[in-house]
């Protein structure tokens, strides 16, 4: 059997300008060639050859429930709490209460929000338990 990796996510996005800035701004992402075309595609740099990828698509009707989701880890989950209450960004807990952390049964810690388009993002600890 082949081994396959994590290569990038693709969301559509309505302002790939305000979405650029939105995980610039969260994350710290960093912004990188697109050197698959000529579009108004951009990437940023999920680190470690990992990639997200923002395609304009400003007429999509775009509908998100949490279960579709991507996750990124942290040392420290608290400080993203912090960080995302400072820049007026709610997360919530898996049930949706807002303001809380989860505790997953193993223990990992996570916490949810929301994109400008919607998009739901995990934060966790799980690299880091």
């Amino acid at each position: 059997m082949q081994h396959f990796h994590f290569n990038h996510i693709a969301l559509a996005v309505k302002d790939v300008n305000e979405s650029i800035a939105f995980y610039q701004k969260v994350f710290g992402l960093k912004e990188i060639e697109n050197t698959a075309s000529n579009s108004k595609t951009r990437w940023l740099s999920l680190n470690e050859h990992k990639e997200l990828h923002l395609i304009p698509v400003p007429e999509a009707n775009i509908q998100i429930v949490k279960e579709v989701h991507f996750a990124l880890s942290t040392t420290d989950i608290d400080m993203c709490a912090a960080h995302l209450s400072a820049l007026q960004i709610p997360y919530f807990d898996w049930l949706g209460v807002q303001g809380k952390i989860h505790v997953r049964k193993d223990g990992i810690k996570q916490l949810y929000f929301q994109d400008p388009n919607g998009y739901w993002v995990e934060v966790n600890n799980a690299t880091y338990k």
